[in-house]
């Protein structure tokens, strides 16, 4: 192997850590909506689009992504929190078959937020600007963009932040146990209903943070959902449902293994990796690497 190659092989190793840190950032709110709660959250990418449109809105008003992205959370966890009311009471209250009736529900939001998006923005591609986008640090040879360093600190505080959510309070362990025995949340005086509305809140709250993130690190357009979607599935599945540090390191999987197939391969292999990855797991560890 020749020092070029294994140059590029560093480099790849290293794009591969930011861009999978990036895929958990986007990929925690699923973790929680999907992996805890049991939603068939398919509107997921699009809400992260959603997001990424208000950042690029506020910031037309010179607010910065990240502040942008910080000031959307409490809107997007009310938003969450009515979207998982409505589905409760249409869907899921009425029985066994919300599971169907369900996935049809978010695919219909996911249409419509992307025609809202389509009419009011248009279908070019939208960016914002911050002084760490666009440049970048200097390490040898290597230049590493400041926006996926900014990812990778994102992702970690998330991920830190919500498992320190979810295992020392109170309204963390309920929601964790939720969707394995909800009748037993009666007994030490927790609503299952209102602890899943909160939690699908929480986690449109954090796909909002994951928005901001999205148009950091690229331009977005309405479509872009169709992107996201597989990738940030496959995070979930391959990390094993509910698990958070498994959704960051399951997304640094990811990350490197995309980068290695483009630098071997080519840019055309690399977004069959997630797919790849996904029907992998499911054949062979269906509960995912950190799974039970």
């Amino acid at each position: 192997m020749t020092m070029v190659s294994i140059d590029l092989l560093i480099e790849g190793l290293v794009f591969g850590v930011l861009v999978g840190c990036f895929y958990a950032a986007v990929s925690i709110g699923l973790s929680i909506a999907f992996g805890l709660l049991d939603v068939p959250h398919i509107a997921h990418a699009s809400f992260l689009v959603l997001a990424a449109y208000m950042t690029f809105l506020l910031g037309s008003f010179g607010i910065d992504p990240l502040l942008a992205g910080a000031l959307i959370l409490i809107p997007f966890f009310f938003l969450g929190a009515a979207v998982y009311r409505f589905y409760y009471e249409a869907f899921e209250k009425r029985g066994t078959d919300a599971g169907v009736r369900g996935i049809a529900f978010f695919f219909g939001i996911a249409f419509i937020v992307q025609v809202v998006l389509s009419l009011v923005f248009g279908l070019d591609q939208q960016s914002v600007s911050a002084p760490y986008i666009g440049s970048s640090l200097a390490l040898g040879e290597m230049r590493i963009p400041w926006r996926l360093i900014v990812a990778l600190v994102v992702a970690v505080g998330l991920v830190l932040s919500l498992n320190l959510y979810l295992s020392r309070t109170f309204r963390g362990r309920a929601i964790r146990a939720v969707a394995q025995d909800p009748w037993a949340l009666k007994v030490i005086g927790a609503n299952p209903v209102l602890t899943k509305q909160w939690a699908f809140g929480l986690a449109t709250a954090a796909t909002a943070v994951g928005g901001a993130l999205l148009i950091i690190v690229s331009p977005v357009e309405p479509s872009l959902d169709r992107v996201y979607i597989g990738r940030t599935f496959c995070v979930v599945v391959l990390a094993g449902l509910g698990s958070m540090n498994g959704t960051l390191i399951a997304g640094i999987l990811l990350g490197v293994m995309e980068s290695l197939v483009l630098t071997a391969f080519g840019a055309s292999w690399a977004p069959a990796v997630a797919f790849g990855l996904l029907l992998l797991v499911l054949g062979l560890r269906p509960q995912g690497l950190f799974g039970r």
